[in-house]
């Protein structure tokens, strides 16, 4: 939108006309989670289920010099929320403070079908904002349930450990804001037949 004034001097007879643009209030971009191929896309539920089961994915987040930075972590997923643990210092806590808006890619399933010539694959992104847990309470909490996924049968050796490295490791958390899941075809076409079964 342009706008702008006319100045004008009694004395000299000259003009002079100042023209300025006026910037608008920039509305958020939405992250854009529609699929193309619609009928291999997983539901809500159906992602959720993935990210349950998963023990590890990859984290993608803003690197130095505009390089993307992906790195394979273990993580635990509660209440539309993925938690996992680090190092005090790193490039995944420096690049979460460069820019907090992040991406993690589980694969629940990667089977090759060589006579096919194909995978018969499943898998889920998410996509959401990181944040490093500080107040001891929900760091202890975020550990707690990461310890739990992966030591569910030593509840004592499970907080032995937790005391010992509550200090000296940082838990991150992502907020889950859109999430996309896909399956090969053949699968999908699996799934529907064992729901029509039941």
């Amino acid at each position: 939108e342009m706008a702008g004034y006319y100045f004008h001097s009694a004395e000299t007879g000259f003009g002079i006309r100042l023209v300025f643009q006026r910037n608008r209030p920039q509305e958020e971009k939405k992250m854009k989670t529609t699929m193309r191929r619609k009928n291999q896309a997983l539901s809500e539920e159906e992602c959720i289920a993935v990210l349950r089961r998963g023990t590890s994915g990859v984290l993608a987040a803003a690197g130095e010099d505009d390089y993307p930075y992906a790195v394979p972590l273990s993580y635990v997923y509660c209440d539309f929320k993925l938690y996992f643990h680090c190092a005090k210092v790193g490039h995944k806590l420096e690049a979460i403070a460069r820019n907090p808006k992040v991406s993690f890619c589980v694969i629940d399933q990667d089977q090759v079908v060589p006579e096919k010539y194909t995978t018969y694959f499943r898998s889920v992104i998410v996509f959401g904002k990181a944040r490093i847990l500080n107040e001891a309470g929900e760091k202890r909490a975020a550990l707690e349930k990461l310890a739990e996924r992966y030591s569910p049968e030593y509840p004592e050796g499970r907080k032995a450990e937790i005391d010992q490295l509550l200090d000296v490791v940082n838990m991150v958390e992502i907020q889950i804001e859109a999430m996309t899941g896909k399956e090969a075809k053949e699968l999908k076409n699996h799934s529907d037949q064992v729901s029509e079964a039941h």
